[in-house]
């Protein structure tokens, strides 16, 4: 339950956590980890004179599946050795994504715009691709209603006689995630927008190098 993987996951969860807080309080309200409430708007937007961000909640929806789509079979050309490949390209989105909104926009407004948000979006589709079993994902990063819904079958499961190991895990998963929520929350009390996104880059950044440094070449697939 606490080997490598289990901590990393931590950490990435807390990362999608504080990338989600960065895109929600910076702009007119974009979700770029919470596809159900993108899908919701994308319909219901037209029934409220809200066309734009219905339009806007499509496109976020296209970017996140582009990135996994993109995560996907860059893992299965490229990443064969680099389990945890995905970071990189994260890094690489969210890096984009302060440069674009720096040169489009300038450093003084506290808001990011669209445009940005859009490869927040596809690098945090590409984010969820990095745990995985039998090709498909097995630790979903920023699916916060899928971990919750493992959360109440372990802790049935632990009232039905198993253990605390049933939920325990998951728990700490939410718990990475709601911690870098509130680690955004409070940051963009502090910085501007494109500020936060810098700071997840790093985050990101610092990750990725310890995954291709340490993990992959010490973990289960080292030679």
């Amino acid at each position: 339950m606490f080997d490598a993987d289990a901590r990393l996951s931590w950490v990435l969860a807390g990362l999608a956590g504080l990338i989600g807080a960065a895109a929600f309080t910076h702009t007119a309200g974009y979700f770029v980890t919470f596809m159900t409430g993108n899908t919701e708007r994308a319909v219901l937007g037209y029934f409220h004179d809200e066309s734009d961000m219905a339009a806007a909640a499509l496109g976020l929806i296209a970017a996140f599946v582009a990135g996994v789509v993109v995560a996907s079979w860059c893992r299965r050309r490229y990443w064969a050795r680099h389990p945890h490949g995905p970071t990189l390209l994260t890094t690489v989105c969210l890096a984009v994504a302060a440069g674009t909104d720096l040169l489009l926009y300038g450093a003084n407004p506290n808001d990011i715009d669209f445009v940005p948000i859009l490869f927040v979006a596809f690098g945090v589709g590409a984010l969820n691709t990095s745990f995985l079993a039998n090709d498909e994902v097995s630790v979903p990063l920023s699916y916060v209603t899928g971990t919750l819904v493992k959360l109440g079958q372990g802790i049935e499961r632990h009232a039905s006689g198993g253990d605390f190991a049933d939920w325990l895990g998951y728990f700490l998963l939410y718990a990475s995630f709601v911690l870098g929520a509130l680690a955004g929350g409070l940051l963009s009390l502090l910085v501007a927008g494109w500020a936060m996104l810098i700071a997840a880059t790093v985050v990101c950044l610092i990750v990725t190098g310890y995954t291709y440094l340490h993990l992959d070449r010490h973990g289960p697939l080292a030679e």
